[in-house]
């Protein structure tokens, strides 16, 4: 039976041939690497190696390449911690093979701000993985927004180690970052929002600085201290990891300065949320999950956002504030025509369902008028703490007259004293005049002048 089997000849031939082409590419390759030594330097031939391997490992291995997308927000609601540690993590990872960076100052900082720019990538290595983040924006001009996130790269076979090792790793290296380099921010809240939008806080106020009634002010830090470690007893007791501040009095009684030297104090952002732009509760559950942990919520001149509380049954306010600029209805749902919300849409904003979104949050309102706010909005459990805000007293002066004039002590100080107690002055009214003159004893002769024509103001007045 005849076979189709080539014959001993044919085989010889074509191994034969094929053994002299494979001659023929070593001596071109010989030949070629050769001339290569004799031409390109050591290094470049090292990195072009190196190179030329790495491209060959890319086109061998793209299929067994995992992408883990990681965007700036969670179902484009709440901050992805994830992605807020990459970035600070990532700063730390720039190095000269970086080609797009974005650099960053503001007037009053310090040092300048490097991260990665859209498009760029960062090499990483972890226990022996070989990782790629890649940097990617796009705008969504439909919804007025940028859309930020990152990928990460690294073959499949480390899958488990990654999401159990690595990604840990990187979220406590960011807090480290975090703890060490913390600067607080200032972020402004309402109709529309970019998380990435915001400033430094660069306001001075600090308690050493603050002309508070002393035990008033111990009382307030004992309570700040207290609840930043007490994170294990809210977990225990069955409580969100929240505190409201109610601070109420005149104006300029420093109730603003306060809330700086709050988050100065405790390393907190701000975000300073402006009710005259929101409308529908919605509004407030988009704004309250777009806050980050460790950060004060604060609504100034609260009593401006509830002068239609005509409605409720006890101790609803009637007249005008003339003080007030926002004129928010808490009466019903809000209409295109007017800027109008549930008064139940900010209860439980503040502690609701939705409050637990998030740790280690403090709640701020301000009012010049407490009387005016309704008893439900500043119950315990709501604003746990009232701290009065008052005249300046001789304690506070004592504080003011040691920040501007640098002095504990003066012969007109018994003066001084005796006047406070019988006028009413504001601590900004008190530092305005303090600041008259750069001369000690001119400036508090102009402070008591000050409390002179105050006090003789009341007597004509019949005040006092």
């Amino acid at each position: 039976m005849a076979t189709n089997l080539p014959s001993a000849t044919s085989v010889v031939s074509a191994y034969t041939a094929f053994a002299a082409s494979v001659m023929v590419v070593k001596t071109v390759l010989n030949e070629f690497q050769s001339i290569t030594y004799q031409i390109i330097p050591q290094n470049l031939q090292e990195k072009f190696v190196t190179k030329l391997g790495k491209l060959f490992q890319v086109l061998s291995t793209e299929k067994e390449i995992l992408t883990l997308s990681i965007d700036e927000q969670c179902d484009g609601l709440t901050q992805n911690q994830v992605y807020e540690a990459a970035q600070a993590y990532l700063s730390t990872k720039i190095n000269h093979s970086n080609k797009r960076l974005k650099l960053s100052k503001a007037v009053r900082d310090k040092d300048f701000s490097v991260s990665i720019d859209k498009g760029e990538e960062i090499l990483d290595s972890f226990e022996g993985i070989t990782l790629r983040w890649v940097m990617l924006i796009r705008s969504e001009e439909s919804q007025m927004k940028v859309h930020r996130s990152m990928e990460l790269n690294f073959h499949k076979q480390h899958k488990e180690k990654v999401l159990g090792r690595y990604i840990p790793f990187v979220l406590k290296t960011a807090k480290r970052i975090h703890e060490e380099n913390r600067v607080v921010k200032l972020y402004q809240l309402g109709e529309f929002h970019d998380s990435e939008s915001s400033i430094n806080l660069q306001h001075p106020s600090t308690f050493d600085t603050l002309a508070m009634e002393p035990e008033v002010k111990r009382a307030l830090i004992a309570d700040l201290d207290r609840f930043a470690r007490r994170r294990d007893f809210y977990r225990r007791v069955g409580k969100v990891w929240k505190r409201g501040y109610l601070l109420h009095g005149p104006p300029g009684t420093g109730k603003s300065s306060l809330v700086a030297a709050m988050a100065n104090y405790l390393k907190f952002h701000i975000y300073d949320f402006d009710l005259s732009k929101m409308r529908y509760n919605l509004d407030f559950r988009q704004l309250l999950v777009s806050t980050s942990n460790r950060s004060i919520i604060v609504i100034e001149d609260i009593d401006c956002s509830t002068n239609k509380l005509q409605n409720r049954q006890h101790q609803a306010y009637s007249g005008i504030n003339e003080d007030c600029t926002a004129d928010i209805n808490y009466n019903n749902e809000g209409s295109e025509d007017d800027h109008s919300l549930p008064l139940a849409g900010l209860l439980n904003f503040i502690d609701g369902l939705w409050s637990s979104c998030g740790d280690e949050r403090i709640i701020v309102f301000t009012t010049n008028y407490k009387e005016r706010l309704d008893p439900a909005l500043i119950r315990p459990g709501r604003m746990d703490m009232h701290i009065h805000l008052s005249y300046l007293t001789f304690g506070g002066f004592t504080v003011l007259a040691s920040n501007y004039l640098n002095i504990s002590s003066h012969p007109l100080f018994t003066q001084i004293e005796e006047l406070i107690k019988e006028v009413q002055v504001t601590p900004a009214a008190a530092a305005e005049e303090l600041m008259k003159s750069d001369d000690i004893d001119e400036a508090l002769e102009g402070f008591v002048q000050l409390l002179l024509k105050k006090k003789e103001d009341d007597q004509a007045q019949g005040n006092l």
